[in-house]
């Protein structure tokens, strides 16, 4: 397996971050030795006059064919699932993890993108009205015929993802190896519903799973709470307001001036410096953003900072 320290997330790519600037953060996200690139295929529906996705794929593969010799250092992951079958109609219309979506989405995705080959297919999120075993055929035939390399489920529960994964030992057929899910330092109140539809948080037993499962990798989006930590017009929802948030918002700050790091740049070492290492996924709108990532690639925090992050009091 490839695994990243981050993945560039380029949901906003071709909608709200605009051709020219996603075009200008990809080439700066590939000078700097970054590898793997993640979407999905119904990026970015409801930022679109049209109301369905795409757009994201779009630009990507426009970029991959503009540069020469990238797609041989690029590894992209898409995802299946989300895409909406009428417009305005979300979630009732998303698309689901039938074979018959499976086999004809990854087409659309591998022609949008231009390219002979996805390095990571996701089930973008449950659908329990798909019979599990069908869909793990399916996604295991994408394998089959060589135009996926690997598998993942995001927005999944780890009972499910397990479950999964059995059925496609007994099938004989390739098995989703990565997990996506929401996740940042800090947490929402315990049973909080998360205002955005669709979204699964990762728990202690997620955590603890990724660790106890030497092929599973897990993979973060929401990172850094679209710039929550350091930005005042962001504020955090209401549902991170209780007092572990306080208390671990005051270590963030202790550990960021120890460090000289911004406190983005703690929260990516740390989520990527654990156990399990995380791949934080990270959306980026400007250049400085991007390359704030990538310095934090190179910071390690002590046992002592560890410990205090993990255990704030």
């Amino acid at each position: 397996m490839t695994t990243p320290q981050f993945a560039l997330g380029a949901m906003s790519f071709g909608t709200t971050v605009d051709r020219d600037t996603s075009m200008a953060l990809l080439d700066r996200f590939a000078a700097r030795g970054g590898r793997w690139i993640d979407t999905a295929n119904c990026y970015s529906f409801w930022a679109d006059p049209s109301g369905v996705g795409g757009q994201s794929e779009t630009l990507i593969g426009e970029w991959l064919t503009a540069r020469d010799g990238v797609r041989d250092r690029i590894l992209i992951s898409t995802k299946v699932g989300q895409q909406p079958t009428a417009a305005g109609k979300w979630p009732e219309s998303a698309e689901g993890l039938s074979p018959a979506v499976i086999h004809a989405a990854v087409r659309d995705s591998l022609r949008r993108l231009r390219t002979d080959r996805i390095d990571l297919y996701w089930a973008h999120a449950e659908k329990r009205d798909d019979p599990l075993a069908e869909t793990v055929a399916a996604f295991g035939a994408t394998v089959r015929d060589g135009l996926v390399r690997r598998l993942g489920a995001s927005n999944h529960t780890a009972w499910r993802v397990e479950r999964a994964r059995a059925l496609a030992r007994e099938q004989g057929v390739t098995g989703w190896t990565a997990l996506q899910l929401r996740h940042s330092y800090v947490h929402p109140r315990p049973w909080a519903v998360v205002p955005e539809g669709g979204h699964r948080l990762a728990t202690a037993e997620t955590l603890d799973y990724a660790a106890s499962e030497d092929d599973v990798d897990l993979w973060v989006y929401s990172s850094l709470l679209s710039g929550a930590y350091t930005r005042a017009d962001r504020p955090m929802h209401e549902i991170y307001d209780h007092p572990g948030t306080t208390r671990r918002l005051a270590v963030l700050a202790e550990v960021s001036a120890e460090t000289g790091a911004t406190p983005h740049q703690v929260v990516l070492a740390w989520l990527t410096g654990g156990t399990p290492g995380i791949v934080p996924i990270v959306g980026v709108s400007r250049e400085d953003q991007l390359d704030e990532a990538f310095e934090a690639m190179e910071l390690r925090l002590t046992e002592d900072q560890r410990r205090r992050m993990d255990q704030p009091v």
